[in-house]
């Protein structure tokens, strides 16, 4: 039996007002809480988390009760670097290397540090491996769902005051609209994809700078240490002496090895940020060019006198090994030179043959 006009109208409001309803229930879901207890905005507050490390964590984390976004990083700050404390004390006891260890952690601990107080302005809710799980349940209370957004600023109060337009009436004859469509599961899935190598690469790239800060400490200031070493034990006292397996000719070598390390710290530190191919392949060209001019240097120079070692034999095979393992790590960076060179040409090519598709 056909429908009235009244009917058909009466249904299209009724359709109306349920989509309305459940775009306003998803937006509230999504739309994070911009009210915290400090008066603080949130991507703020969450710097201010990691600015003093776990002080400061511990203090925004007792201050603040209204926004879950910020007690997760106040919590994430409180646990890392606070194990972080905890760890370097107890690393510290040990005798000769402790105080290496130490700086080790804490170089790490530097790296991280800076991520993540950028990370917390830009309004991410980045999360450390196991550390930030903890967080997690630590910020959430109990019953409740963890938060999952992204903070983002809040709307001008222009746009909420502002009077929205009378709506027409639609004509009585016309279907309910559609529903909107959401995002392909296709799209979905390939951001989803970006954001996880993203974040992969971020990740991998604050790991290199953290190994060549430790590369710097070590070459520069605990070469020595990097020696055989012979125990003496004498009235029931034993004494530890190392002969260095560096020669004094490392002095050459170094200068071209800080040039490197450091090149490649700052290389890594635009990757993390740079999303452009042909930049990004343009930094990596001239790390792994430095990279290949270090270890060709240090065969040429060969700083190395492994005739500390009283077994000969082991003394010739220690020698041969490296310099295998030397020439093996030349020739990698010699093909990733090649591979990177010829991949750089070809976005060159295709950026000015016109925009991909």
């Amino acid at each position: 039996m056909a429908l009235s006009p009244e009917e058909r109208k009466k249904i299209y409001e009724e359709e109306k007002a349920r989509i309305e309803a459940e775009k306003r229930l998803t937006q509230e879901k999504r739309t994070p809480v911009y009210d915290t207890s400090t008066g603080l905005v949130p991507n703020v507050e969450g710097l201010l988390c990691y600015l003093g490390l776990w002080v400061t964590g511990l203090i925004f984390f007792i201050l603040e009760q209204k926004n879950n976004w910020a007690r997760f990083h106040a919590a994430q700050s409180l646990v890392f670097f606070g194990a972080l404390t905890v760890f370097s004390v107890l690393i510290g006891w040990i005798p000769f290397v402790g105080g290496i260890f130490v700086a080790i952690i804490w170089t790490i601990g530097f790296i991280f540090w800076i991520v993540l107080m950028v990370k917390a302005y830009q309004g991410e809710r980045y999360m450390l491996p196991v550390v930030g799980e903890i967080a997690e349940r630590m910020a959430t209370p109990a019953g409740q769902a963890p938060e999952t957004y992204r903070y983002t600023p809040p709307p001008p109060a222009s746009a909420a005051v502002g009077t929205p337009p009378a709506a027409k009436a639609p004509p009585v004859a016309e279907a309910p609209p559609p529903r909107p469509e959401e995002p392909s599961l296709a799209r979905r899935r390939a951001e989803s994809y970006r954001r996880e190598r993203r974040e992969a690469r971020i990740a991998g790239s604050v790991v290199a700078i953290a190994w060549f800060i430790v590369l710097l400490i070590f070459f520069n200031y605990f070469n020595e240490y990097a020696a055989y070493y012979t125990a003496q034990t004498v009235n029931g006292v034993t004494t530890w002496t190392r002969q260095s397996f560096f020669t004094d000719d490392i002095s050459r070598w170094l200068p071209i090895l800080n040039v490197t390390l450091w090149v490649a710290i700052i290389g890594h530190l635009l990757l993390m940020f740079v999303e452009y191919n042909i930049i990004r392949r343009s930094i990596r060209i001239v790390m792994d060019g430095l990279g290949l001019a270090t270890v060709v240097t240090l065969l040429a120079v060969y700083p190395f006198d492994f005739n500390v070692i009283p077994d000969n034999n082991a003394a010739a095979v220690t020698g041969l090994v490296v310099t295998v393992v030397l020439i093996l790590i030349a020739v990698g960076f010699a093909i990733s030179l090649i591979v990177r060179f010829i991949k750089l040409l070809i976005d060159v090519v295709r950026t000015l043959a016109g925009p991909q598709d």
